[in-house]
């Protein structure tokens, strides 16, 4: 019997090994990694400070506690260079291996913005426990951090670093921080926090250049600042992996283009996570990854099921400032924003009054659970 092979260790990977596991113990499954292989959960690595935890630590598994606790065949260090659909055959590291179904968990890959400077190779980005074990090495025994971006990411590095007391320094091109995810007033809440708590603010500007200066980096904006800091750290947003299924034909655009079965364009070639383009919607969170798991779990082991998203609130860890958004469509509709002494609270309506998605700052977070009852499903 030939296996299911999954390509991608990351939490989309392992989560569906171990759905796939409890509906069907039997059929071979291999698993292919194109780094070490081991667990743990990428959210934690933007707030890992706070934990003290290394890079080590964070792992709860490796790769051999985890093809022991999957019955799975686990290939570390390897990276896909195709797959044929057509032969249900993939090449990884000089071998040939086949499949009965395969599932895409390749996840997304950080944006690099072009920089001048000869210090531009030494901006750091953060999406893998390698890559946290170099950002730790790096401010060890320093001060000052450059953070390009504030949007999540960003926002929950610079809240991680000041906590850790580094003095942080975050560009961004946009007016306010989390201006995707937030209505004005929200943002500008978030922003007058994260600053009390000590980031510092270069907004509606770009990094143009980052240069070698002394022990130092010297970071030129657009607006003709120049900061001088220990470390550079990139958080400006991440792009699907879709590089191996543009090889192998299958339809992409954002991302992997599925459908709701999360199946792509080609037989048996399923796709998840943050590389998935689900019937139309890209969502690179923890809720989406977990729902599409289970759903293609029951397809894989023969009872075909349609992924479902009900309305799935993202948990900003900025404990500054305590934020939940539920991310409305991208419909028609007009941001309601309530302040009082508990926070913020906005609420993104169509015409008729119907609540689409919502925004909490402060403790108004409180009434996450009331209004996520009341948000439509994203995928019904």
């Amino acid at each position: 019997m030939e296996p299911v092979v999954i390509i991608g260790s990351g939490l989309a990977g392992y989560t569906l090994a171990r759905e796939l596991r409890k509906l069907d113990p039997n059929t071979p499954l291999t698993i292919l990694s194109r780094d070490e292989g081991s667990f743990y959960s990428k959210p934690m690595l933007s707030n890992a400070l706070a934990s003290a935890k290394t890079a080590a630590q964070i792992a709860s598994a490796s790769a051999e506690q985890m093809a022991a606790q999957l019955d799975a065949r686990i290939i570390v260090g390897t990276e896909v260079e195709a797959v044929d659909s057509a032969s249900r055959m993939l090449h990884a590291g000089g071998e040939k291996i086949r499949y009965s179904k395969l599932a895409l968990a390749l996840g997304a890959d950080p944006i690099a913005v072009p920089l001048e400077g000869d210090a531009a190779d030494e901006v750091l980005r953060v999406n893998d426990l390698a890559a946290y074990a170099r950002f730790r090495a790096a401010i060890q025994g320093k001060k000052t951090v450059a953070l390009l971006g504030a949007g999540l990411i960003g926002c929950e590095f610079a809240n991680d670093l000041v906590a850790n007391g580094y003095v942080v320094q975050v560009i961004d091109p946009a007016p306010r921080p989390l201006g995707r995810l937030l209505p004005e007033a929200a943002a500008e809440q978030v922003q007058l926090a994260l600053a009390a708590g000590g980031v510092q603010w270069h907004l509606g500007t770009t990094a143009r250049a980052v240069s070698r200066v002394g022990s130092g980096l010297r970071v030129d904006l657009a607006d003709g600042t120049a900061l001088v800091v220990d470390a550079v750290l990139s958080a400006i947003g991440l792009r699907p992996c879709t590089q191996l299924a543009q090889r192998a034909g299958l339809k992409t655009n954002r991302g992997i283009v599925t459908d709701r079965l999360l199946q792509t364009s080609a037989e048996d070639v399923y796709a998840l996570g943050d590389c998935a383009e689900v019937d139309g919607q890209t969502l690179p969170y923890v809720l989406p990854i977990m729902q599409a798991a289970r759903a293609l779990a029951k397809t894989l082991a023969g009872t075909p099921t349609q992924v479902v998203y009900p309305a799935m609130p993202v948990v900003v860890k900025t404990p500054a400032v305590p934020v939940v958004v539920c991310p409305p469509p991208a419909l028609p509709g007009v941001w309601k924003v309530q302040r009082d002494a508990s926070g913020i609270e906005a609420r993104f309506e169509d015409e008729s009054g119907k609540l689409l998605g919502y925004a909490l700052v402060g403790a108004a977070t409180v009434r996450k659970q009331a209004l996520t009852m009341l948000v439509p499903p994203v995928l019904g």
